[in-house]
């Protein structure tokens, strides 16, 4: 691990604790919850971008899937907690990988200096939102104030199920789902002919040096 990792993840470490500390003081273990979830988000977004090994950067989005769906649990909507498990977890990130797969790697294009200005600019623009969405609103909610939250999970369970609902698009979907996965391994599986002039071109490129 060269310096920059170490400072990398340092600045991770420091801003966890931060975050964990101002949580606890403010709310109490929700607070502290919240803050756990926050900064699944934010940290697997931001070592998504700045590692270079594909592996380390599918768990951390990962990790920024799960702190999403927690943060929609803290909210009370449990069924898009489980959809984002399910459609991002499941579904979206085994894509992204297999695209991964697919794809030729280029060194070049995960270095820190292409990754430091791309972060600049994205962070300079969530930053303008949020300035622009606090601007606009008039004052923040009261946890006084809000309603009761409910969870909808059983209705639209029973709407996706019943046979006068969604239960022909839901089979669909997943019959869909099904076969892009089969066809994605099927495209991503090495033939027996790349297989068998593998050894050739290790032992010719040994032979060259």
């Amino acid at each position: 691990m060269d310096h920059a990792s170490k400072a990398f993840y340092a600045l991770l470490v420091l801003f966890f604790l931060g975050l964990s500390g101002w949580g606890l003081a403010t709310a109490g273990p929700q607070g502290a919850i919240f803050a756990l979830f926050a900064f699944l988000s934010i940290g697997g977004c931001l070592i998504c971008i700045f590692e270079q090994s594909i592996v380390r950067s599918a768990f951390a989005l990962m990790a920024t899937f799960g702190g999403v769906a927690g943060l929609f649990l803290l909210l009370g909507a449990s069924f898009l907690a489980m959809a984002q498990v399910l459609i991002y977890v499941g579904g979206i990130l085994a894509l992204i990988l297999f695209g991964v797969m697919l794809s030729p790697p280029d060194l070049a294009e995960r270095q820190l200096k292409r990754v430091i200005p791309m972060g600049a600019l994205v962070g300079a623009a969530f930053a303008w939102i949020a300035f622009r969405v606090s601007s606009t609103m008039g004052s923040w909610a009261v946890l006084e104030n809000l309603p009761e939250m409910q969870s909808h999970a059983r209705e639209i369970g029973i709407g996706f199920l019943h046979p006068q609902g969604y239960l022909v698009a839901f089979e669909l979907a997943a019959y869909l789902l099904t076969v892009a996965l089969v066809a994605a391994v099927y495209v991503a599986r090495r033939k027996k002919a790349d297989l068998e002039a593998l050894p050739t071109m290790v032992g010719g490129a040994g032979g060259a040096n």
